[in-house]
């Protein structure tokens, strides 16, 4: 919970990013495994393995294997280099998130005139 102190796009936590040594050779060794299943992707395209059924099920496999690959190295470079920063951020009461305007806070009047209701609902842009 923010201070409050805070102002709006006050920084209020900041952790640098701890740039471990074992999750820069995890994500050099993944990128090197990445570009090799890559090539191994390009290659098949190109020498028309996926013309065949057992060929297009490979080529479908190698590619979810390539950007599962992906997928790890991302995951890796936001835990390990990227730091945990928290910004205080305005916040909006209920109503304004529902697009209320502030003068319709609190309701209209359930019996107020009911032709008038009528024609609100059946045309909801109707001038009060």
């Amino acid at each position: 919970m923010a201070s409050s102190g805070s102002t709006y796009g006050d920084i209020h936590r900041y952790e640098p990013a701890r740039e471990s040594t074992a999750a820069t050779l995890a994500i050099v060794l993944l990128t090197v495994i990445e570009v090799l299943f890559v090539f191994l992707f390009t290659y098949g395209l190109v020498n028309g393995w996926g013309l065949t059924d057992i060929g297009n099920m490979y080529l479908g496999g190698v590619l979810a294997v390539v950007f599962i690959d992906l997928a790890f190295i991302l995951v890796l470079y936001r835990k390990e280099f990227l730091p945990d920063v928290v910004i205080v951020k305005k916040r909006r009461r209920k109503w304004e998130d529902l697009y209320v305007r502030e003068e319709d806070v609190d309701g209209v009047e359930a019996g107020a005139d009911p032709w008038d209701q009528v024609k609100r609902a059946v045309y909801p842009y109707y001038k009060r």
